[in-house]
């Protein structure tokens, strides 16, 4: 989820923990537990720092390591220990317990982007992505926001907190039977469906779909049930080239193979270099596909420059291009 849904789900699990009778009857543990949740609710997106770095380290890493099972244990056992060293005589164990809960929640809703997580790290290194929640759902961050309003008018916030997730909880499960449709009705019509990436929307009847089929991919949108292809490009295999052994090889390069799962390739030669452009089919958006990642070598098969991440039009890319460096 973005940003502000997760610490407003932080500041909502800190309302919930007032069901907790530790919690209800301590103002001290109450505001601990209550700071523990908010923190707990963005601290595995800290790795947005990676960033700074370049784009190649923040898409290696971004929901990678801080999304795993050790991490998510380890950010609520050093969260609510900070918290407890300024306030040393509130109960650790619930002070603990709900920051965890709220590291938990963090996780478990990526899991229902198109983005998904590594959450199941170390087991497996796999994105989990179920495609059924957009990063930015209006409904589920107004509905904490009325939430929140509730509260600060004089609301019970246990209560208030427990019947608005009650409702979030029918909402997930009304996405969910949504997605399984559109699926049902993709397969229906592309009987050799290999893989379907569904990419929800802030509309709640339009989503984005990529499909890989056994010889061709296909991107379109399901607009209140009925599907529309946009595109559609034959399924080739990577060659087996010199040029993209190399291009394989650079980290911008490197870095998007390591995340998406749907993608074609294209090799482009100018007088001077060759060009390899990747380019994600999940994220069309204005006739646009503006996640890819491109490396340019000259003829003497020298990286003269590599760039990956979101770039909506070509004179953008290019000039990336020629201010970003990548070593192999």
């Amino acid at each position: 989820m973005d940003t502000g849904t997760h610490i407003v789900m932080g500041v909502a699990l800190g309302g919930l923990a007032t069901l907790d009778p530790a919690v209800h009857n301590d103002p001290v543990l109450f505001h601990a537990v209550l700071a523990g949740t908010i923190i707990g609710s963005h601290a595995p997106d800290f790795d947005t720092v990676l960033k700074l770095k370049n784009n190649a380290t923040y898409i290696r890493h971004h929901r990678g390591a801080t999304h795993s099972l050790p991490a998510v244990i380890l950010w609520g056992i050093l969260i609510a220990s900070i918290i407890y060293m300024f306030v040393p005589q509130v109960n650790f164990l619930h002070l603990w317990l709900w920051t965890f809960l709220a590291v938990i929640i963090h996780v478990f809703v990526d899991i229902f982007n198109a983005y998904g997580t590594q959450a199941y790290r170390p087991f497996t290194s796999k994105w989990i992505a179920h495609g059924f929640i957009n990063t930015f759902d209006p409904y589920i961050f107004m509905l904490h926001i009325a939430g929140i309003g509730v509260w600060a008018l004089g609301a019970n916030p246990g209560l208030t907190w427990l019947v608005i997730y009650s409702v979030i909880l029918l909402y997930y499960i009304k996405r969910f039977i949504d997605k399984r449709e559109i699926v049902k009705k993709i397969k229906d019509h592309f009987p050799n469906t290999e893989q379907i990436a569904t990419s929800p929307t802030i509309k709640q009847n339009y989503w984005r779909v990529a499909i890989t089929t056994d010889s061709k991919f296909y991107v379109g949108a399901v607009e209140n049930g009925h599907i529309e292809i946009v595109d559609e490009f034959n399924k080739v295999p990577l060659p087996d080239s010199t040029i993209m052994e190399l291009a394989q090889k650079d980290k911008n390069i490197s870095a998007f193979l390591s995340f998406s799962p749907v993608y074609r390739w294209e090799i482009n030669d100018y007088d001077d270099f060759t060009e390899v452009r990747f380019i994600d089919l999940r994220y069309r958006s204005k006739d646009y596909y503006p996640f890819v990642a491109v490396v340019q070598i000259d003829d003497n098969m020298r990286i003269m420059s590599s760039y990956t991440g979101w770039i909506f039009s070509e004179n953008k890319l290019q000039n990336k291009l020629h201010v970003e460096e990548s070593p192999i």
